[in-house]
């Protein structure tokens, strides 16, 4: 019998490996209702946690008929890197998981290369990624369509059904599913409910590698 090809993890950046989401959330909420378009952090979370800033252009643009300055990502980003630098840590549990993690591993982000880059500087994680993210803004369609994760495992030369991406988003569970891939869904900020369609949730870091081990394993 011919043995299994290697498996691969694919993980989510924010949320998942760096602690950003509730940053990254109220940066753009403040944004948001700066120019006009009232939000909460709640919903932020909510509406556009696990996409692109492309996303939350158009879906501005859809719901009130106006577009967000040409400025808008420039100043998100300069915002929520000097959050980074006074705020950022790593999700608990996560460095343990990724010095446990015999599999291939790699990281994914609807985040640009430079917000990437940054927040795992800062959190001291880039050496367990270098040479394996990818971003988004290097695939034509961003979550919840399945081009990243397609990109991820096409470079990293492994086949989608040997694939387990962690996610934290409905969006990022959509895009695994339609990637065909397994997607294992960390309950912290999204509530368990709207990660239904993954093959499986956790709630602590402590929980993922027997649940990798036992879909890859």
């Amino acid at each position: 019998m011919t043995p299994s090809p290697p498996g691969l993890v694919i993980f989510d950046n924010d949320g998942v490996v760096v602690d950003s989401e509730l940053l990254a959330n109220r940066v753009l909420a403040e944004l948001l209702t700066e120019h006009g378009h009232p939000t909460s952090v709640d919903e932020s979370i909510r509406d556009y946690m696990g996409g692109t800033l492309l996303a939350v252009r158009s879906a501005i643009r859809t719901s009130s008929g106006r577009d967000l300055p040409e400025d808008f990502d420039e100043t998100y980003h300069r915002r929520l890197f000097g959050a980074f630098s006074s705020d950022l840590r790593p999700v608990e549990g996560i460095r343990p998981v990724l010095d446990g993690l015999e599999l291939p591993f790699c990281l994914a982000s609807s985040g640009t290369v430079e917000r990437i880059v940054r927040s795992l500087t800062v959190t001291g994680l880039l050496p367990y990624f270098a040479g394996r993210i990818f971003s988004a803004e290097r695939v034509a369609h961003g979550k919840p369509a399945p081009d990243l994760f397609l990109h991820a495992a096409s470079t990293m030369a492994v086949p989608t059904s040997r694939c387990v991406v962690v996610e934290d988003s409905p969006n990022g569970v959509a895009a695994a599913r339609s990637a065909g891939m397994t997607v294992l869904g960390y309950v912290a900020l999204t509530p368990a409910p709207r990660l239904v369609d993954a093959d499986a949730t956790f709630a602590t870091m402590e929980e993922l590698l027997p649940l990798l081990h036992d879909v890859l394993g």
